[in-house]
């Protein structure tokens, strides 16, 4: 588990991103929280850059739209998921499991 931030730093609404390996963005999406890869799987832009819409995040660069909960893409161009993560909140913190799980093809 890695600590992203604290749930105050994180509005509804809001997204950031975390650099490692492999770059998380995390959303607050009405007031659930949600860890997907950073990098779109159509063409390499930062999701956390990208639109929120309830649990749905679209990408700054062509407009593919993925779902935070499965990490599934609801429209072209993207055709291949991102992968999502586990999120604990715990004390006011928010946690990200690193250990990735598929999306729901």
């Amino acid at each position: 588990m890695i600590t992203a931030c604290a749930v105050d730093d994180l509005p509804v609404g809001e997204s950031m991103r975390i650099s490692g390996e492999v770059a998380i963005a995390v959303f607050n999406a009405d007031g659930e929280i949600y860890a997907i890869d950073d990098t779109c799987s159509h063409q390499d832009a930062s999701l956390s850059e990208g639109w929120l819409e309830g649990c749905f995040v679209e990408c700054p660069l062509h407009a593919a739209l993925f779902d935070l909960r499965t990490g599934v893409p609801t429209c072209l161009p993207a055709k291949k998921p991102v992968r999502t993560y586990s999120v604990v909140v715990q004390d006011g913190m928010i946690y990200v499991d690193t250990r990735s799980r598929e999306a729901v093809a």
